[in-house]
């Protein structure tokens, strides 16, 4: 049964890289393309709006892999180990990068509002770092707990 959870799960993560990619691949140069048409005296935005979003997917992808990692030491029953602890410490601060790479270009999104005077467009642009940042708080909830689990493991082995 266990492995067959595994499994899904790690199903689950290569198919969460699927979308991004395709996002990188056809999202970011129309995002681009328009940045570029919205702030015409600002040619430099273009730019901009490819690094912050590809250099983006660098992080989550190294996540994701970490995540796997996660999941083979789960399946080599290494669950418990400092292994599993430096792959929640990764993914924390991946999460935390991404957070702040999105924040940067998040007055873009104000930008985009007041041209198509949608106000909604601005919590748009609060998603990714929202959920980046949630993921970070969790990350790092697991870690502290999974060290304490460890540490408790630890003490019972020297005690018998």
């Amino acid at each position: 049964m266990e492995k067959v959870t595994t499994l899904f799960l790690k199903i689950a993560v290569i198919l969460l890289g699927v979308p991004v990619l395709a996002l990188c691949i056809f999202l970011v140069p129309e995002l681009a393309g328009l940045a570029a048409k919205l702030l015409p005296e600002f040619a430099f935005i273009k730019y901009l709006v490819f690094i912050v979003f590809d250099a983006s997917s660098i992080p989550f992808y190294f996540a994701l892999y970490q995540a796997f990692k996660l999941l083979r030491y789960i399946d080599k029953n290494k669950a418990f180990s400092d292994l599993s602890v430096r792959a929640l410490k990764v993914i924390k601060y991946c999460a935390i990068t991404i957070s702040i790479l999105h924040l940067l270009v998040w007055p873009l999104f104000y930008i985009f509002a007041e041209v198509d005077d949608a106000p909604g467009v601005i919590f748009v642009g609060l998603v990714v770092p929202f959920a980046s940042m949630v993921i970070a708080v969790f990350a790092a909830v697991l870690q502290k707990l999974l060290q304490e689990a460890i540490d408790i493991k630890s003490e019972n082995d020297l005690t018998v």
